[in-house]
């Protein structure tokens, strides 16, 4: 694993950093049915807005609310922890990139911490989601295409792995991916890639044990 301490990302005070990404309470207490905001549909292009309906019926027939889970964070933090990067997250896509699974450094690690929630433009989950493959990035600046990007000033990151959620239905319901502010050698983005899909058939195999409704 590489030595995060020595990285130029990394501030010299005890308080966390101001948060980049929006933050909002994400509490697993509503297990009943949930539903898109109207807003989310009516603002979307109609196969986004399909797409996004279709989320939102599968996660009701699976019984998994778009909330904070527990074993969607220790999967988070395992896939992290076995590719030596700093953050992790299990992510739905839904009006928002929403992370019910988060790893992420301590509070008073001097590392940006994040919130759970995301815009759907940014980051690189957007183009997983389109590809319905694995994008491995080891250092996210050695593509002009992916070099551009809110996420790489907010929060510093050189290097992105991620892995797409499918269903077996089809749907493609997010991603799973771990971002860190070191490039990786290009000698191990196969490793970190397979790490990611590995999670990301982990976290269907955990979704597919709820009884569909």
């Amino acid at each position: 694993m590489s030595q995060h301490a020595s990285t130029p990302y990394r501030t010299p005070q005890t308080a966390p950093p101001a948060r980049s990404l929006p933050r909002r309470d994400m509490r697993d207490t509503n297990r009943g049915p949930f539903t898109p905001p109207a807003t989310a549909l009516t603002s979307q292009r109609p196969q986004q807005s399909l797409e996004l309906a279709q989320r939102y019926e599968l996660l009701n027939r699976l019984g998994l609310p778009p909330v904070a889970n527990e074993d969607f964070d220790e999967l988070a933090r395992d896939m992290a922890t076995q590719a030596g990067f700093l953050y992790g997250f299990v992510n739905l896509f839904l009006e928002e990139q929403t992370f019910v699974g988060l790893h992420q450094p301590p509070a008073d690690s001097g590392f940006v911490i994040v919130g759970r929630t995301m815009s759907r433009d940014h980051g690189w989950c957007p183009e997983v989601m389109a590809r319905r493959k694995a994008l491995p990035l080891h250092d996210v600046h050695a593509s002009p295409r992916f070099s551009g990007n809110a996420v790489v000033d907010a929060v510093g990151i050189r290097s992105y792995f991620g892995a797409p959620l499918i269903h077996e239905s089809g749907t493609v319901l997010g991603t799973v991916c771990v971002i860190d502010p070191e490039k990786r050698p290009l000698r191990e983005a196969r490793r970190i890639r397979d790490i990611t899909i590995n999670t990301g058939a982990q976290v269907m195999d955990h979704m597919s044990r709820a009884p569909l409704r």
